[in-house]
């Protein structure tokens, strides 16, 4: 399943951005409003659901990157 996930986050070589994939998972989204087989809906929320651990994965790297200045000035990761 992680490799699923890789997979979704890569686009031709490319790590997508935050913003292309939370458009996907916004499609995914529409398209299980839309009346369906239970089995594509069943595809489609394990899809939106691998898409949301990537979104998850993402945020969580670019928080580890962020950095906080104390008082003097003085850069320190955000814990």
């Amino acid at each position: 399943m992680e490799e699923r996930i890789e997979e979704q986050a890569v686009a031709g070589g490319e790590e997508k951005t935050l913003e292309q994939l939370f458009s996907e998972l916004e499609a995914v989204t529409g398209a299980l409003e839309e009346e369906s087989s239970l089995e594509k809906s069943f595809q489609l929320y394990h899809r939106g659901m691998d898409m949301l651990k990537a979104c998850s994965d993402r945020i969580d790297r670019v928080e580890k990157q962020i950095q906080v200045l104390d008082e003097k000035g003085e850069a320190h990761e955000l814990q």
